[in-house]
């Protein structure tokens, strides 16, 4: 795992084409690939949070409870790993569109392995500041949008044409995805489910 996570950074195309050819079952690859880097940016974010804190238009930082930094943390992980899950659930659907039989797991797989520039861009978190955590973001959206249309055509074994099609299909619903989380969150903050400051 660690051999192909540091492949997609220092040779994508190669490192798509083990990935391809290994072990795509799901049980292995999920657990120690999604259940350990998704939680990169949850236990950085309840790091930052609760220890260093952060300030916007104060001199004195903010910080957050344990317990509202401990719950949130859960969620953010959890939301991850649905997120995963719900991609990879589409890629599969999709596929058929393009003349492509992966299985759910190998689908389940690309979209974990494409996600890891977002969970490693989570360290960032370690310290709270807007410009880092917005020059962090943007670089692994960028970079995992790479991945994804650099991959698909090799893991689905289709044209570069209907890869890039493909890739935009996944990128739409991405984005579709990101929104319903975000929405999902101000739910669960109505609820009473949200962060708890302290100074």
């Amino acid at each position: 795992m660690i051999q192909n996570v540091v492949g997609l950074f220092t040779n994508p195309d190669r490192a798509w084409r083990t990935i391809r050819a290994g072990e795509t079952t799901l049980g292995p690859v999920y657990l120690a690939h999604v259940l350990v880097l998704a939680a990169i940016p949850a236990v950085s974010a309840y790091i930052g949070t609760t220890q260093v804190g952060w300030t916007i238009g104060t001199l004195e930082s903010v910080r957050l409870t344990q317990a509202s930094a401990l719950q949130m943390t859960v969620l953010t992980w959890l939301a991850m790993l649905a997120g995963v899950a719900v991609m990879g659930a589409f890629i599969h659907w999709m596929s058929r569109t393009y003349d492509s039989n992966p299985t759910l797991s190998e689908c389940m797989v690309f979209a974990a392995y494409t996600a890891t520039p977002l969970f490693i861009a989570g360290l960032a978190a370690l310290y709270p500041n807007l410009w880092l955590a917005m020059f962090a973001g943007t670089a692994a959206i960028c970079y995992t949008t790479y991945l994804l249309y650099q991959g698909i055509p090799i893991f689905m074994n289709i044209p570069t044409e209907e890869g890039f099609l493909f890739s935009s299909s996944i990128l739409a619903v991405g984005l579709v995805v990101l929104v319903g989380m975000m929405a999902t969150a101000v739910i669960f903050w109505g609820l009473g489910i949200g962060p708890i400051y302290m100074r």
